[in-house]
């Protein structure tokens, strides 16, 4: 497998907290960790295997770093990258956005070519609505550190047995 590049957008420490047990949990030599914030373009091509990790803010608009970025990614060509997508939200307090962020990501990053990979089930998680749910499964891997952290790592561990699998 190669290096997984993992970019994150934090803005309270929620989504860097998870992102960097999710590079622990691949393990420092299968990959780099990065905030979005200080990386670039170039940066993000330099991976075939990726995974983008942010969090929903207010009625489902993008975290701030990923807004910042986001223009970029009209210059990026991910033809032939796989991309996984991680979402750090709250289900109980924004049941009806929960974890939005993730729809629009999927959607940027198929238009510029990449493969997304690491669908995720909906069971057991409570919420009313989600741009991140297509054809009754998340885009990539929800996490709810608010309500539910006791899961945070068995989520983590059997997402990244099945992203090992596709990134091969």
């Amino acid at each position: 497998m190669d290096k997984v590049g993992i970019f994150y957008g934090s803005s309270t420490g929620n989504t860097r907290d998870v992102a960097q047990r999710l590079r622990d949990t691949f393990g420092h030599d299968k990959a780099d960790l990065l905030n979005i914030a200080e990386a670039t373009p170039e940066q993000m091509l330099a991976y075939r295997n990726l995974v983008l990790a942010g969090s929903t803010w207010g009625t489902g608009d993008l975290q701030d770093d990923w807004e910042a970025f986001f223009p970029a990614f009209d210059e990026l060509d991910l033809t032939g990258r796989r991309v996984a997508l991680l979402a750090v939200g709250d289900q109980q307090n924004y049941p009806d956005t929960f974890a939005g962020w993730m729809g629009q990501m999927a959607d940027k990053v198929s238009a510029c070519g990449a493969g997304l990979v690491g669908r995720t089930e909906v069971k057991n998680y409570a919420f009313t609505g989600s741009g991140s749910v297509r054809d009754g499964r998340f885009l990539g891997l929800v996490i709810d550190e608010d309500n539910q952290p006791d899961l945070t790592q068995k989520r983590i561990s059997a997402w990244v047995r099945d992203l090992r699998k596709r990134f091969a």
